[in-house]
Order: C-alpha cells, then sequence, then structure tokens
C-alpha cells in the first residue's frame, strides 16, 4: 500500500503574484553595448540586478541590418519602455563598443524622458594587449 504524499507548497494553497509589477525602480542604469554586428541595451539597478533588456535582434532586425543605427535606437525605446512603467525617473548610462549604434542608442534615451545623471563611455582598451601572431611567411 503507497501513501499519498501531500504537496507543501501547491498553487491552491497560496496566491501567486507576479514580482516585476510590484517593484519600483527610482534610480537605474543603462549599459549600452554596441558592436558592428548587433546592439544590446541592458537596464539595471543601483546593485546591478537586471530589469529590462533588449538588443537589435530580439526587435525582429536580422542580418546586417541588426547593426544599423535605426536598430539600436528601436532596442533602445523597447528596453526603456518597461522600467519607465515601473517609475525610473534617474539614470546613468555606460557605452561599450565601437558600433554604429552607440549614438542613436543614447539619442533614444535622451528621448525617452529619462533624466540622466551621467554617460560614461566604458570601452575596454589594451594597454599594449597581447602579443601578435608571428609574422606570416609565403
Amino acid at each position: 500500500m503507497t501513501k499519498t504524499i501531500t504537496r507543501i507548497g501547491s498553487r491552491k494553497s497560496g496566491r501567486i503574484s507576479s514580482r516585476k509589477t510590484g517593484r519600483r525602480i527610482p534610480k537605474g542604469v543603462i549599459h549600452v553595448q554596441a558592436s558592428f554586428n548587433n546592439t544590446i541595451v541592458t537596464i539595471t539597478d543601483i546593485r546591478g540586478r537586471v530589469v529590462s533588456w533588449s538588443s537589435a535582434g530580439t526587435c525582429g532586425f536580422k542580418g546586417t541590418r541588426r547593426g544599423t543605427p535605426f536598430a539600436a535606437q528601436t532596442a533602445a525605446a523597447n528596453a526603456i519602455r518597461t522600467v519607465v512603467d515601473q517609475g525610473m525617473q534617474r539614470a546613468e548610462v555606460m557605452i561599450k563598443g565601437p558600433g554604429l549604434g552607440r549614438d542613436a542608442a543614447l539619442r533614444a534615451i535622451r528621448r525617452s524622458g529619462i533624466l540622466l545623471s551621467f554617460v560614461r563611455d566604458v570601452t575596454p582598451m589594451p594597454h599594449n594587449g597581447c602579443r601578435p601572431p608571428k609574422k606570416r611567411r609565403i
């Protein structure tokens, strides 16, 4: 004879609510990574926990069109739309990478109505970096 095991944390016992709707974020950090092939916009709170993100690829752009300024602008607008609903008013912007979407994403962020405390370029720069490969012999 087998005993039936009662479930402790079943759905019937408690109400399940969405955690994202209850969160209020007054200030955050917007990270823009602009490569030649894509632009990724990630929005975090001050502690670094991701609140919203979007990229040119998720907005429906395919192939070489993902690297365009218009795709970056669309990705930034998509990511910001959700955090404005959660109450974000002020933000810091960190821009990384050499891509074409840098300026377009920043323009879209400025247009959204969020007050920017500062804009910082955090592109990694090598201090003479790795040793180059040996000279090619033909």
